[in-house]
């Protein structure tokens, strides 16, 4: 086989993994506005998306300072600046840890795909935010989906699916707290209505759950021990 062709396989195999990223990505945007459409428009005034405002009421009204510092921090954790800073920590810690690129990709993968995705809805769908005193500075961005939340479980889940893959064990699932305890915190804080939270994790799950089909599409395979060679036999005196 040539050099050329020997290039080509692997050119076809990027344009082809890259084909079904992009298709991927399109079909979670259109389920994401599918649900924000419902959510804003024919549902709005149903149950349950008919008491969301008396879920945030009565969070506002059970604030504490306490809880005020809590979720702050958590709700901290998941903005941009933090959330690319883990990015950027995440990803050198598997590269220079599992000595593979395939895993490192996968978690940019994850988080690029969900920034994209979350942009693109939010021009869609146009949510304000709920009607409470917010404790935080509200982005220009729409309410649904909540970024905080789908860029936290995508985060999160990316690193415990790669260290599941690798052999540790199932405690590693408790990442995903995380990404709870964020969607919690915008709820409390008053950023977001409770549909909003479930958006984003539902946003968070369908990118590591598309990054997988398209990036991780191989079982890690741990090294076979090199066999032993055999002992040579020496012919004895006659």
């Amino acid at each position: 086989m040539t050099a050329s062709a020997t290039g080509a396989a692997p050119s076809r195999g990027l344009r082809g993994a890259g084909l079904r990223l992009v298709l991927g990505a399109v079909v979670v945007f259109a389920v994401l506005a599918a649900a924000g459409w419902l959510v804003t428009g024919p549902l709005a005034h149903t149950w349950p998306l008919s008491v969301e405002d008396g879920v945030n009421r009565a969070l506002a009204r059970h604030r504490t300072p306490a809880m005020n510092d809590v979720s702050g921090f958590f709700s901290t954790v998941a903005n941009t600046p933090s959330a690319i800073a883990l990015s950027v920590v995440a990803f050198t810690a598997i590269r220079v840890l599992t000595h593979r690129w395939v895993e490192a990709v996968f978690v940019a993968t994850v988080l690029l795909t969900e920034l994209s995705v979350f942009l693109v809805t939010t021009m869609v769908v146009d949510r304000a935010r709920p009607a409470v005193p917010h404790l935080d500075t509200a982005p220009p961005t729409s309410s649904f989906p909540s970024g905080h939340t789908a860029a936290a479980t995508a985060l999160y889940a990316a690193v415990a699916l790669v260290a599941w893959r690798h052999g540790t064990g199932w405690p590693v699932w408790l990442l995903l707290a995380v990404p709870c305890a964020v969607g919690l915190s915008r709820l409390y804080r008053g950023m977001h209505h409770p549909s909003d939270v479930i958006a984003g994790a539902v946003l968070g799950t369908l990118c590591v759950l598309l990054a997988k089909r398209v990036v991780l599409a191989e079982p890690v395979r741990p090294a076979r021990p090199a066999r032993p060679a055999p002992p040579v036999r020496r012919r004895g005196r006659r």
